[in-house]
């Protein structure tokens, strides 16, 4: 007898088709990869001969946030990527090359178009009209700065033969072109990729930052070659692809920035090569990074400027774009493979890592952010950290130049790709947060489904469509790795699956859809604890997507900017050097889950809002203090101590810009029984 899906125990291999209640439709679905089926009639994907798209993304504006989503895209608009040229002297119009039809002025590098591309995403999602008129004008700048020979951008650039910051300016009028459709941009941009083929090779992408990162380019020779069929393209993008360092090969720059947008060039040109080795480097670059330097909760690995040997610990930070362009990679890597374990990838930063990353205002970032940081200040942390001078402290200015204008794609990109186009004319939400989709199904219906959710506070993901007339059109959702135990219900019907399926895989319902109807996805979060071996054995403790910090006490004090835009250190108020006492048999057993139903929905990462805690029990650890003004290495597990257990509360990470998220496990006590008792 079947049960109500559940999805534990083996490995999903392939794909089950099983009826629902009664052996009735709808029937449902479960695979390790997004659906098969024919392609994709409403949206544009791959044209042959690159291989079919799995999932297509579908274009700025379509999803809509809701939520804690839209008030983060929110602050971003009222803070500091919504009025970055009151702050940042790159992005002024005032003798800018990037608004000279003739290329020339100042400031013609990769600081305009890095905002710009997030900023222009944000006005679209939010239809925001002071955001899009201005991402407007600046386009138009664009537009009007190409010559002849095809070239477009400051004069400066193609002097030097770099044409990095046009990889990131086509960001802009990729996202300008789905928004509004002008006819000018695949002109424009095919004109560019002439002027790139007839370039002598040597002269193409010749070293720097384009070389190591021309699987960018790559990409958008695609994303034109779907929209024109230009013949010449799959010639540039082979160009393209041996003219970048080999990622084929192995890692081959140690720059943080580079590893997270560079690692997947592999499986970018696999869309034309179609051999598995391309498709198996990208995933080997990944593993391989985060063995190295990664073994550490968030989702990101140890690169304050470069990975270095001898610094892997969970003190090293990420900077702050490196986890944007991560998520971008996790995100077109759905796309390519229709793997789900990206979107687990995707959610781990952009849940964990991300919103610490700024002040909860988002009116200012700091350059690095670690899983344990004790302390934000001004002072310089080399040769601990790679770079010397300010990196922890926030400030909204130019103090933190790349990343200043860099993190602006952050949300917007994760909003666009919370729902892509599926095979057989569907839908699938591939990634997870309160929002709406409007886009056309089956035979070309046009369908809002709204997805009402706290996620990741909360384990239920509701899904309500609103149809124009009853269609027909496979429905399918992601199983997170973490979720077992998962169960999907119709109507208020449970749905029948088999019993040996796990996540990462998704569920697909194809049914003839008609206003009112609801699915729901339950994701039981339970808590449970990983080791890092590889950095004394230390414990961090995670509950479904969200990672668990220890709550330190904030102490903000500004050292400069001005009162609307100020910089800001942070110091602790409360000790952070503990180790838990967890009983690794029965992890749930050692944790008492505190939900605050009235702090949601989330309106801010701020440490007070934060609307889930974890009580635990742990022991200070006197010998465990700060080295170079960082926190030491966590003491190898089991750490000595002989202070008595005191009860502790852990916050989720992205919460706590003070925090320690991998604890020394200690000995002793009853480390079993329930907090607080």
């Amino acid at each position: 007898m079947r049960q109500p899906i559940v999805l534990c125990g083996a490995l999903c291999l392939g794909t089950f088709i099983v009826g629902a209640i009664g052996g009735q439709d709808p029937p449902i679905a479960f695979s390790k990869t997004a659906p098969a089926g024919r392609p994709n009639e409403h949206y544009i994907g791959n044209r042959p001969p690159l291989a079919e798209s799995p999932l297509v993304k579908l274009p700025v504006g379509s999803v809509k946030p809701r939520g804690w989503l839209r008030s983060q895209l929110e602050l971003m608009a009222k803070g500091m990527t919504g009025r970055l040229p009151e702050l940042s002297r790159w992005c002024k119009s005032e003798n800018s090359a990037w608004a000279s039809p003739e290329g020339e002025g100042e400031h013609g590098w990769e600081e305009l178009p890095y905002w710009l591309k997030g900023f222009i995403s944000l006005g679209h999602i939010l239809e925001d009209d002071r955001i899009t008129k201005e991402a407007r004008s600046w386009v138009e700048r664009i537009l009007a700065s190409q010559d002849e020979d095809g070239w477009f951008g400051p004069r400066e650039n193609k002097e030097k033969d770099d044409i990095w910051p046009n990889m990131v300016a086509i960001h802009v009028l990729q996202t300008h072109y789905e928004a509004t459709e002008d006819p000018r941009v695949l002109g424009f941009l095919q004109k560019y990729a002439r002027w790139q083929l007839a370039l002598p090779r040597e002269r193409l992408l010749p070293g720097s930052w384009q070389k190591v990162r021309g699987g960018d380019n790559l990409a958008s020779v695609y994303w034109l070659y779907n929209r024109t069929g230009d013949r010449k393209l799959p010639e540039l993008a082979t160009v393209l692809h041996e003219r970048t360092v080999p990622w084929v090969d192995g890692i081959p720059n140690w720059h943080g920035v580079n590893i997270c947008q560079g690692f997947r060039e592999p499986a970018v040109f696999w869309q034309q090569s179609q051999e598995p080795a391309h498709l198996e480097a990208a995933e080997r670059n990944y593993k391989q990074v985060l063995e190295l330097y990664g073994q550490v909760p968030g989702g990101m690995f140890g690169a304050d400027e470069n990975a270095r040997k001898g610094h892997s610990g969970p003190r090293q930070g990420a900077e702050s774009c490196s986890m944007v362009e991560f998520m971008l990679s996790f995100e077109m890597l759905l796309g390519i493979t229709g793997d789900p374990k990206h979107g687990d990838r995707c959610e781990d930063v952009a849940f964990n890592s991300l919103p610490a990353s700024h002040t909860a205002d988002l009116k200012a970032l700091h350059y690095l952010t670690a899983p344990n940081m004790v302390q934000c200040d001004k002072e310089n942390k080399a040769p601990a950290i790679e770079n010397s001078g300010c990196m922890l402290a926030f400030s909204p200015g130019e103090r933190y130049r790349c990343c200043q204008h860099n993190v602006s794609h952050g949300w917007p990109y994760f909003t666009e790709h919370l729902f892509m186009a599926t095979r057989g004319n569907g839908l699938a939400a591939v990634l997870y947060a309160p929002c709406e989709v409007n886009a056309q199904v089956g035979d070309g219906v046009k369908v809002k489904i709204e997805e009402e959710t706290d996620y990741p506070f909360t384990d239920r993901v509701g899904f309500k469509v609103t149809a124009q007339r009853p269609v027909k059109f496979p429905l399918t959702l992601r199983i997170p790795a973490w979720a077992v135990g998962a169960g999907v219900s119709l109507n208020g019907n449970a749905l029948e699956a088999p019993e040996d399926l796990a996540g990462p895989s998704f569920v697909t319902v194809t049914k003839t859809w008609t206003t009112g109807d609801r699915l729901l996805l339950v994701l039981p979060m339970r808590t449970g604890i990983r080791r890092w071996k590889a950095n004394g054995d230390s414990i961090s403790v995670d509950r479904g997507p969200l990672t668990y910090s220890l709550k330190i006490g904030e102490k903000w004090s500004r050292f400069g900017g001005t009162d609307e835009w100020p910089e800001l250190e942070l110091f602790p108020t409360t000790p952070w050097n503990y180790g838990l006492a967890v009983d690794e048999k029965s992890p749930e057993s050692s944790f008492e889950v505190v939900e605050k139903p009235e702090l949601l929905p989330v309106k801010t990462f701020a440490l007070e809002a934060a609307p889930i805690e974890l009580k635990t029990r742990g022991r200070r650890i006197p010998t465990w203090t700060l080295e170079g003004g960082l926190a030491a290495n966590p003491p190898s597990s089991p750490a000595a101590t002989k202070e008595p257990l005191e009860d502790l509360v852990l916050v989720p990470m992205g919460f706590a810009r003070l925090r320690i998220t991998a604890f020394p496990a200690v000995e002793g006590g009853p480390a079993a029984e329930k907090p607080g008792g």
